[in-house]
């Protein structure tokens, strides 16, 4: 018969102690993982950096982040319970296509939504808020005013600046709808700013943000609705324009 020390006993529990937090430890460190790959998907989706249509697999994604596919795949599949990407049935990931009709159905929900944060933001907002929706939309002026604006920084700027002012409703539940909403919207936003360096310069974005801002600094909530509706309708019509959705 087997007899142990208390010392041995000391340290074969010290053993198991140690194990079970080794092992909560990797559960954690994949779980942050996952947590930063899907914050650094979401991003790229919400700032149009990705086009519809657009095709990866996880192990590639995994390579280019320099993790393991496991914190990928948990990622992703989050992306996908929201719409955000589609999984192909060779496997592959996909940045969902888009509609006509859809994409007609969520620029009137977002303005139903968008148009609520900025009637809400334009009495609720601090001082500090508004200097810095301004504060992008002077980024988004410095790109449009280069001989060759680079759509992508254009794009990050127009949805910086959009979510500042939606942050500054100061209504989360409101927020995470909106976020939700342009994770499905932002690639298709991807057709207007990188249609071209022409079109960055010539579009009428700069115009709506100005309006937009001065009624915000002007505290009245009707004239702040009013300029980001016609952003998101005038937008919204070019790239129905380009008959790049499919029907």
């Amino acid at each position: 018969m087997e007899h142990k020390t208390a010392s041995a006993d000391a340290r074969d529990d010290g053993m198991a102690e140690a194990s079970g937090l080794d092992a909560r430890m990797v559960r954690i460190v994949r779980q942050t993982l996952a947590d930063q790959v899907y914050g650094d998907l979401k991003e790229l989706l919400l700032a149009g950096r990705a086009a519809p249509g657009e095709r990866f697999t996880l192990r590639g994604l995994a390579g280019a982040i320099g993790t393991s596919a496991m914190p990928v795949r948990e990622a992703v599949s989050r992306l996908v319970t929201e719409n955000a990407l589609e999984v192909l049935p060779n496997r592959a990931v996909r940045v969902p296509l888009m509609s006509r009709a859809r994409f007609t159905e969520l620029r009137l929900i977002r303005v139903s939504l968008e148009g609520l944060a900025v009637t809400v933001a334009a009495t609720a907002a601090t001082d500090e808020e508004i200097a810095e929706v301004a504060r992008f939309e002077r980024l988004f002026a410095a790109e449009r005013d280069k001989k060759r604006p680079d759509g992508a920084a254009a794009m990050r700027h127009n949805k910086d600046l959009h979510f500042a002012l939606y942050r500054a409703a100061h209504l989360p539940t409101l927020m995470q709808m909106i976020e939700g909403l342009w994770l499905q919207i932002g690639p298709v936003l991807n057709l207007d700013f990188r249609a071209g360096p022409e079109r960055v310069r010539e579009g009428e974005a700069h115009i709506h943000h100005a309006a937009l801002i001065g009624a915000l600094r002007a505290r009245d909530p009707e004239a702040a609705r009013a300029a980001l509706v016609t952003d998101i309708w005038s937008a919204g019509d070019f790239i129905l324009s380009r008959g790049v959705l499919p029907d």
